[in-house]
């Protein structure tokens, strides 16, 4: 396990890769080397720094193209002029696979979108900038509960290709992509040599450091970069203050005006009124709701006073990181933060507020494999299933702890003699 030191050091970027990026060079994991626009193997890595194959380093030519073309996004063909190609993914080369990327950069966004809001757009727009001609991989997070994260994977993936229809394709629903690491994972798999993740400004460190200190370990790749999308200032008006945070308020709240505003023009007000009582029933506000449940950032006192009393997030307890998606057990209790190691023996810390709990029905979600029995301590599943396994029960039924005092039709009576006992001594 690495160490906790290791863990939250600052991640640093290979000389090599620094170099090659200055001279406009990417890396093809195919060729095990840096290849320029033509796909000529042109430099290769030796001792951590950057060594020409032909002595040289791209041409006068090249260098001065790539000053001019400041943004990948917007290409100008000879026969238009100035006038603005729209921004098109070229097609794969003839010949070439689209399973195996050889070295390809990806550039990659992993988020909540809960709901999705105006705010995103920005994140999305700066992403697809970002990428250029390269490939654009959106991936919503599959956190689902009834507080912070109301709408499922399925609903997240329909309403944001309504909202952000110049994305639509680039937005997946895997179900086997549940946290950062999945999806870096994968990106190795098919053979991308460079990733660029682009985040929030506050999430930035959060996320260079779990994707640094892994690389090599679960993921391979010659780079990674770990971009912000802009600043963030939650107290700002309009796009620039816009949060899912706000949102899952105003909903709480009945407030469609507030709600309305967080909701891009490509939704007609009927769609987003429809959007906002979807949210506003997964949360079950009419049976009552707190604020630092659903918005903590908005009821920081609440949440530290909750924290503090032991009410939630105790010590082995089972949460979920829900920027990154990984889950693991509460090993330390911080002022405002905790520790927490995955099943596969991954550190990572999170704040409070960034944080959820599971219960026996969420998680289902992740941690139960279906059509396999609960095995979440401490949960009315747990207790079925340890029942089923106990000689004296036919499985299936309900126990006598549950029903007091009698037999349950057809329940043996030495299960009924057995528990009759344990309710006898627990009495005493």
């Amino acid at each position: 396990m690495r160490s906790f030191s290791n863990f939250i050091s600052e991640a640093r970027s290979t000389e090599a890769s620094k170099q090659a990026k200055a001279k406009g060079l990417t890396y093809d994991a195919g060729k095990s080397g840096w290849v320029d626009r033509q796909g000529n193997v042109v430099a290769r890595t030796e001792a951590g720094q950057l060594v020409f194959t032909q002595g040289r380093g791209p041409g006068k030519e090249e260098g001065e193209a790539q000053q001019q073309v400041k943004r990948p996004d917007l290409v100008r063909s000879k026969e238009e002029g100035e006038e603005e190609v729209s921004q098109k993914k070229q097609a794969p080369e003839e010949g070439g696979t689209e399973g195996q990327k050889s070295g390809e950069t990806l550039t990659l966004v992993f988020g909540r979108f809960n709901p999705p809001t105006v705010g995103h757009q920005k994140l999305l727009d700066g992403a697809a900038n970002i990428a250029g001609q390269g490939d654009l991989k959106i991936y919503p997070s599959r956190s689902f509960d009834p507080k912070k994260n109301p709408l499922e994977p399925g609903q997240k993936v329909e309403v944001m290709g309504k909202m952000f229809p110049d994305y639509k394709d680039d937005i997946v629903n895997d179900e086997d992509v549940k946290s950062i690491f999945d999806a870096l994972k994968l990106a190795s798999k098919e053979g991308y040599g460079n990733v660029q993740i682009v985040v929030g400004s506050d999430r930035v460190v959060e996320f260079d450091n779990l994707a640094q200190k892994y690389n090599g370990d679960l993921y391979n790749f010659e780079d990674i970069e770990v971009i912000s999308a802009g600043e963030r200032d939650a107290d700002a008006e309009g796009v620039e203050g816009m949060s899912a945070s706000k949102m899952r308020k105003a909903a709480a709240d009945g407030d469609f005006e507030s709600f309305r505003m967080g909701v891009p023009d490509t939704l007609d007000d009927s769609a987003a009124k429809a959007l906002m009582n979807t949210v506003r029933k997964a949360m079950n506000v009419k049976e009552g709701w707190n604020l630092w449940e659903i918005a903590p950032k908005f009821d920081w006192k609440n949440l530290r006073e909750n924290y503090v009393s032991g009410n939630i997030f105790k010590m082995d307890t089972i949460v979920e990181n829900l920027n990154t998606g990984l889950v693991g057990k509460i090993i330390r209790r911080g002022t405002n933060y905790l520790i927490c190691v995955t099943e596969d023996n991954i550190m990572f810390k999170s704040w409070i507020r960034d944080i959820k709990e599971y219960s026996e029905v969420k998680m289902s979600k992740k941690e139960r494999v279906k059509g396999k029995p609960n095995t979440l301590i401490g949960t009315d599943g747990y207790f079925k299933h340890a029942s089923d396994m106990t000689p004296g029960f036919n499985k299936g039924e309900k126990t006598n702890l549950q029903q007091g005092g009698k037999p349950y039709k057809g329940q043996k009576q030495e299960s009924f003699s057995i528990m009759a006992f344990l309710n006898k001594y627990r009495k005493k």
